[in-house]
């Protein structure tokens, strides 16, 4: 690989959009739903999975998991948000589109 291809290969890296959003976790066989946020969705269930697989600050989500394996388990992306959303607020307005969503959902938060 030439030096200049591999420099724009890592710089278009740097530069790219992460989704952020929110998103629900489902338990088929209780059909409980969890909904949570991210500022990284194409992370958030791969995040999730390891932290199940270890322990969870959700004891009733890491029951439900201990209890009826990841198969049992779907991972939605309910809302991706706009890019141009200003990072001071990224964190008020995700947590107010968690609350809005599990509210609408009658879920509990992750």
């Amino acid at each position: 690989m030439q030096q200049a291809t591999r420099r724009e290969i890592i710089q278009q890296f740097k530069e790219r959009k992460t989704p952020r959003g929110i998103f629900a976790i489902r338990c088929a066989p209780t059909s409980e739903t969890w909904v949570g946020s991210a500022t990284n969705l194409d992370a958030a269930w791969n995040s999730l999975r390891f932290q199940l697989n270890a322990v969870h600050r959700n004891q009733q989500l890491l029951a439900a998991w201990r209890q009826h394996g990841e198969p049992a388990f779907t991972f939605e992306v309910l809302e991706s948000l706009p890019d141009d959303i200003d990072p001071i607020n990224l964190h008020d307005t995700l947590k107010d589109r968690r609350l809005a969503w599990a509210a609408e959902l009658y879920a509990q938060l992750v």
